[in-house]
């Protein structure tokens, strides 16, 4: 069925959204110092590492609608698993709105995980 990939790749679309708008509070919160995190400078090699996990939404989009389906199912599943565990990870000494919009991404890759699930 082809409208659950149309259906995964919208909810990829949606997440990084999600994470886009995050970026672009914590700059006008004032949370950002170009080129630190946490004020501990920021090498290009930890920018490779961000830029690639960024882009794996992107991808997603992409590969939700080229992939064999059942191969489609279960990288969408893993990968959807993987970005709930980071951010569960990483939630701790977040701001509210940062925290409102994990919890907002992990509804996204719940209903990643449901639908990949339960196609076919």
């Amino acid at each position: 069925m082809e409208d659950v990939k149309i259906i995964l790749a919208f909810l990829w679309v949606a997440t990084m959204l999600v994470f886009l708008l995050g970026d672009v509070l914590r700059i006008f919160a004032g949370d950002f110092t170009p080129g630190e995190i946490e004020g501990k400078k920021v090498s290009s090699k930890t920018f490779l590492g961000m830029a690639i996990l960024m882009v794996i939404p992107i991808i997603m989009v992409v590969l939700s609608i080229i992939l064999d389906n059942l191969l489609n199912k279960w990288v969408n599943i893993v990968v959807a698993i993987f970005f709930f565990a980071m951010n569960l990870i990483g939630i701790k000494g977040y701001k509210s709105f940062d925290i409102f919009l994990l919890i907002v991404s992990f509804g996204f890759n719940l209903l990643v995980v449901l639908y990949a699930w339960n196609w076919m």
